[in-house]
């Protein structure tokens, strides 16, 4: 038997953030500031909604314990991640702690986090990935609004994002046949948009992946990705090469149009400061991504992977 989740209801397209009807005493968690998170509420056409703005980068349990202490006894009828991942993980898990649903509105794109069961927390200083169905958004709302004076390297890099997750969801082992379809549909859209100079289409094509990989995994691009991510290089672009190499190991079907947008999207030469072989050995730790590949792959393999990258040979 095969199983896919997604919120119960999303709405998407133009104008979806104005268009959605919002619960009065609504709580609205955010990391963005005043004048940012004021133009974003506005255009919500929200009037009855209490605000936590104090979400850090890279949240813990602590933030988490926060919103619950603070607004708890307020008893908010819904809860709102409006944000980036950040905002979106601390809904994820506060939520059902305070028995309310909630509602997660991207205003970044290229994770396809408000789709997916997965929520990202530090507990002890260490960041954790979680994945279980109480996650899971009551509903999604995405708009391509927010993409108005994003810098052009962030949106870069988050359709890399997306583009990396639709092609190693499709080919993960842990895929089925509906996980396919979405990130299948997920990547034509997104590779047309590139091609064809429309980011404005992006951020669907980014809810489609999400859709796709949240209900599978990525695979031995993510693996390869976050030694390089360790040292500062940006998720996406880190993405650029490895899930690029990834695909040429695992001969993927989606190797030549994959490098194509790379290509297309100026993406450059990353270098890795680590020993290649001590990097090597953390990559094999990372079971959860190494297991849905759809090819074994050894320490050996990661090595001639890492090199490859370094060389820029893709």
């Amino acid at each position: 038997m095969n199983t896919v989740r997604i919120p119960k209801v999303i709405n998407f397209g133009e104008d979806a953030l104005g268009n959605t009807t919002y619960p009065d005493n609504a709580l609205i968690v955010t990391t963005a500031p005043p004048p940012l998170s004021d133009k974003w509420i506005k255009k919500m056409g929200i009037k009855d909604y209490m605000l936590f703005d104090k979400v850090t980068p890279e949240p813990s349990i602590n933030d988490v314990n926060q919103v619950i202490s603070e607004y708890k006894d307020k008893n908010p009828s819904v809860l709102i991640g409006l944000g980036g991942g950040s905002s979106m993980d601390v809904v994820k898990y506060a939520a059902p702690e305070m028995k309310k649903s909630k509602i997660l509105i991207p205003t970044t794109f290229g994770t396809g986090a408000e789709m997916t069961t997965y929520c990202v927390l530090k507990f002890d200083g260490k960041k954790k990935l979680l994945r279980e169905d109480r996650f899971l958004a009551d509903m999604a709302v995405v708009d391509s609004y927010f993409m108005d004076g994003t810098p052009k390297q962030i949106v870069n890099n988050s359709v890399c994002d997306a583009l990396a997750q639709a092609s190693e969801g499709h080919d993960s082992k842990l895929g089925n046949e509906l996980t396919r379809m979405f990130c299948k549909e997920a990547f034509d859209r997104l590779y047309d948009a590139i091609m064809n100079d429309r980011p404005q289409d992006y951020p669907y094509g980014s809810m489609l992946s999400g859709i796709g990989f949240g209900n599978c995994s990525t695979t031995l691009g993510h693996a390869l990705s976050y030694v390089f991510s360790n040292e500062g290089v940006p998720h996406g672009y880190s993405l650029s090469s490895c899930t690029t190499i990834a695909h040429k190991f695992n001969n993927s079907p989606f190797y030549e149009r994959f490098k194509e947008c790379m290509e297309k999207l100026g993406f450059e030469r990353m270098d890795l400061k680590a020993d290649v072989a001590e990097a090597a050995a953390v990559v094999m730790t990372d079971k959860g991504h190494l297991d849905p590949n759809p090819k074994p792959v050894t320490e050996q393999d990661v090595i001639q992977c890492l090199n490859d990258i370094k060389a820029y040979n893709l």
